[in-house]
């Protein structure tokens, strides 16, 4: 199979997953007013997909790592958990108590939390290290473009059919998963095949590659290339979600804005987004993935500097675009350059899931402690304070650079 057509069924794949996501974070939170006046509340159990995702999502990818089927390592679970997902999906507006509402939540949260990592990881199971981010950056341009198509379910079919509504998604996750199946078979794949023979020539007892195991050889490697650039994901995820979760109140408290025109400062950026994609790939192929990196987390950080020099909401609107085109410099670069460390392909999918528990986690921090931040010195400093942390992680990066560098120096004296 093309290397084109395998990236348009893993991009096919996500786009499937995340309109459910998106579409899950527009409209369950209105199903949950309807038992619950808690703002907090609300928030609380938005936020358990997350929480259960950090859990879930290493764990799930190191398990697929170490299946062995006829039909591959991640095509089995994703053929059972996507219809699966698509219909508990299907029942949430159809739930008549607040218990009932959460236990469905819950169930949609493991099994969607399921799926995530598993079809994240047929990247670099098919595709060559060199050319992974080029795939990557189609696979995130599929999963942005979800974001308006929960936005068009929601604005052209919500109001006169809300329980219809949610079977479009649904619906999109079950057409995706046949066209999946009947295409791609990931034990066809590069990293399936290396995984094996890996396998084979492994001494005995050392042929599964448990979770502990993972973790512990990457904690205790001399070469901590791998741990800098986790700690750089931290870092940057703490950024990058603090600038979206928090840029309502900002809009609102800096620069004087209405609730609606606070929350739509970052719209146009979701589109610099989508256009910056592909050419944070090529960049990445032309000058490396870990300089691309520091560059737009560089311009990420010096956009937002800037902004909290000119605080208008025009400025605000251009400073996100051109923050958002340093960013996907980072999110198109950083697995990729996470799944081109990891020290065989029989750690793929556990290297994906800990690339997502990372990135959750600094989306988790991130935002408290900005805003912790933001109660000693502020609302107007906010987007300086978030520049800072993100220059923290220019930082870091730019040391995994030097000892990168320096490694290749050194295999290159060795052979």
């Amino acid at each position: 199979m093309s290397h084109r057509k395998i990236v348009f069924f893993i991009a096919l794949a996500l786009f499937a997953q995340e309109s459910t996501w998106n579409f899950y974070d527009n409209q369950v939170p209105v199903l949950l007013r309807e038992h619950i006046g808690s703002a907090a509340l609300v928030g609380a159990l938005m936020g358990m997909d997350n929480l259960l995702g950090i859990f879930i999502q290493p764990w799930i990818g190191n398990r697929s790592d170490n299946t062995r089927t006829r039909w591959g390592r991640r095509i089995p679970y994703l053929a059972v958990g996507m219809p699966l997902a698509a219909v508990i999906f299907a029942f949430l507006p159809w739930t008549t108590s607040l218990a009932m509402l959460i236990g469905v939540m819950f169930c949609y949260a493991i099994t969607a939390n399921t799926m995530r990592p598993l079809a994240e990881s047929l990247v670099p199971d098919f595709v060559s290290p060199e050319r992974r981010s080029r795939a990557n950056a189609a696979v995130k341009i599929a999963t942005a473009l979800t974001i308006i198509v929960a936005s068009l379910i929601s604005l052209l079919v919500v109001d006169d059919h809300p329980r219809a509504a949610f079977l479009i998604p649904s619906v999109i996750m079950l057409a995706a998963t046949a066209v999946l199946l009947a295409n791609v078979r990931d034990s066809s794949s590069r990293g399936y095949q290396a995984a094996v023979a890996e396998e084979a020539a492994a001494a005995p007892g050392e042929e599964r590659m448990g979770f502990r195991r993972v973790v512990a050889e990457l904690i205790t490697d001399q070469d901590r290339r791998r741990v800098l650039l986790l700690l750089t994901v931290l870092l940057f995820g703490g950024a990058w979600f603090a600038s979206r979760s928090l840029v309502t109140p900002y809009g609102m408290e800096a620069l004087g804005l209405t609730r609606g025109e606070a929350g739509g400062l970052t719209l146009p950026s979701g589109i610099a987004y989508v256009l910056a994609a592909w050419p944070a790939a090529l960049l990445a192929e032309r000058f490396g993935r870990l300089r691309t990196i520091a560059a737009g987390m560089t311009v990420f950080a010096a956009a937002l500097a800037v902004g909290s020099m000119v605080q208008t909401a025009t400025a605000t609107v251009v400073v996100f675009c051109v923050a958002s085109v340093g960013a996907a410099a980072f999110t198109i670069n950083a697995a990729v350059a996470l799944w081109n460390l990891a020290p065989s392909s029989r750690v793929l999918g556990t290297y994906t899931g800990l690339f997502a528990v990372t990135w959750y986690l600094g989306g988790f921090g991130g935002p408290a402690l900005i805003g912790a931040v933001v109660d000693l010195t502020g609302w107007d400093w906010m987007l300086l304070e978030i520049a800072v942390l993100a220059l923290l992680a220019v930082g870091v990066i730019l040391q995994l650079d030097r000892l990168h560098r320096a490694r290749k120096t050194e295999q290159a004296l060795t052979l």
